[in-house]
Formats: C-alpha cells, structure tokens, sequence
C-alpha cells in the first residue's frame, strides 16, 4: 500500500480523499453518522477514543488562535474534518490537531473525521509530516526536524522529500542544516525573533561562539539580513596573494594613504585592493572574539 500512495503524498492528504467526498460538513449536521468500519467514509466519532499524532511534527500552537478557533466552531460548527486511522479499537489522528484541541475546549464530544486506511507507521510518518510542511502550519526549526525524520525513519533522500513537498532540493537542504546551529540560535528562529535569512547567513560561520555573538547583534541592534551578510562576508574573507601586476607609484601611495585611514578608524589592520572597473574589496582584520565584537560595535554603529 505504501508504494501506491508514495505518488500522491506530495500533495497532502486531500489527494487521498475522494473527489466526490463531502468535506464540507457541519458538527451539528445530523446527515452525518456514525463509524460504520469502512475506511473512506467521514464519521462523528467519540473525541474520548482519539488518540494524539505520536509522529505529530507540530510543537507550538498558538493560544489566542485557538480560543478564536473555539469560539468559530461554537458558533458555526466545524468546517472541516479532521483526519484519523483506525488503531486498536481506537483511533490515531493524522492531521486537524487545531481543531481537535479546539473542540475539545468547546466541550463537545463528538467530532467529523475522515476515516482512511494507513499501512504502518512508516507511512503514518510520511503523511503527518507532509501534510503539515504542505499547509505551512510549522515553523523553520519544525520544518528542519520534520525533513531529519524523514531522512532517518522512513530512509526518503533529500532529493525525494524535495520531490513529494513541491519544494527545491536546495530549500531542502537549507532546512536541514539549520540543525546545526547552537541551541539558543534554533529557539530564537523557532518563536520567529530572526528570520531564515538571517540563520543562513549565521550556518556560514564556523565557530560556534562567533554565532552567538552574532546572533546577540542581531537581536540586540535589529540587524537586517543584508547587513549580516555583509559582516559574516567581511569576517571571512580570505587573503588573497598579491597580483603580479604592478600598479602606478601614484595609485599605490593613494591605496597605502586610505589603508592607514581605515586603520586608524578602526584600530586594525586593513588592506585595500582596488579590481578594476570601479570595484575592490576591503579587508579587515581581527584577533580574537573581543576583537570580533569591537569591529562589529562599530560596524552596526553601536
């Protein structure tokens, strides 16, 4: 069962679900019955023998959204169903967590669900994980260990996973590699305080002490992703070799004179190296991680 629905997973669970099923329903609509023990039919089921998505990839929810979500389904009932397997007598939710919290705040005791038949566990992983990276429901670092779970439990590729969410390899792999940033660094990304921008350009550096105190500038000043591009470029650069090529006695000594300008600016060494056609680069030196925060207090103009 598992390869003749790998095909439709990329588009969610609403390629599972029939064309002419009824999906739009009402809680206190009577037109809708109870379990008859198919799969493919849409059931008031018993809220008390829902089990909680053990594969679910979501962590926050948010409470004001929930409390007006509540009050929506007090008033006009549920538009939607949630979508549930049968386990053990029971069943397991795979997608509608919202609004089965919702209605369980409401104190109702029953809830619409489309009831589908899911091989294993496996595939229960594929669909909750999916599903929701589909709806944008999750945040960056949700997102980022929803694609690991992929990768290690159901052993999907990068290539794959890009394959069945719609999205490009290399999004892909930019999610996953926001797993390695330092703890503080993914809980701020997770609660939206920086943005995927900004974590990019912080995965560049090397160093993990570095991040933080880049990171701590970010938060601090409101740094924007342009300018932590530019100071994770400029920390960086690598020494270039001198060309052969000799420039005029007079172009040097107007490099050697702005040199020892940005020096004393900056209090450290710094090479100037003009391109041609307008362009060059600034190199700017530094010695450890005091210096680091000295360059940048004054890049950011602290």
């Amino acid at each position: 069962m598992i390869d003749q629905k790998k095909s439709v997973l990329g588009r969610g669970l609403n390629a599972l679900i029939p064309k002419n099923a009824r999906m739009e329903v009402n809680i206190r609509d009577s037109a809708i019955g109870r379990d008859t023990g198919e799969t493919g039919i849409i059931a008031n089921i018993d809220i008390a023998k829902i089990q909680p998505n053990p594969f679910q990839p979501r962590t926050d929810f948010d409470q004001a959204s929930l409390t007006e979500l509540t009050r929506s389904i007090q008033e006009k009932g549920i538009i939607q169903p949630i979508t549930v397997r049968r386990i053990d007598g029971r069943y397991q939710l795979i997608s509608g967590e919202r609004r089965l919290r919702a209605v369980q705040a409401a104190r109702l005791r029953h809830i619409p669900a489309y009831i589908i038949a899911v091989a294993n566990d496996e595939e229960m992983l594929e669909l909750a994980l999916i599903e929701n990276i589909q709806r944008e429901y999750l945040n960056p670092m949700e997102i980022a260990n929803a694609y690991r779970r992929l990768i290690d439990d159901c052993h999907i590729n990068q290539e794959d996973i890009a394959k069945r969410v719609g999205k490009d390899r290399s999004t892909v792999t930019n999610f996953i590699r926001l797993l390695k940033l330092p703890g503080k660094i993914q809980e701020s990304l997770r609660k939206e305080k920086i943005s995927m921008g900004h974590a990019r350009a912080l995965i560049s550096i090397p160093n993990e002490r570095m991040q933080i105190r880049l990171f701590e500038k970010i938060v601090d000043n409101g740094l924007s992703v342009r300018k932590v591009e530019d100071i994770v470029r400029a920390a960086q650069q690598p020494k270039k070799k001198s060309g052969t090529r000799k420039e005029s006695t007079g172009n040097q000594a107007s490099i050697q004179n702005l040199e020892a300008k940005l020096r004393q600016a900056l209090g450290t060494k710094v090479k100037v190296r003009i391109k041609g056609q307008g362009r060059g680069e600034i190199i700017v030196e530094y010695y450890s991680l005091d210096d680091f925060d000295r360059l940048m207090d004054l890049f950011t103009g602290k």
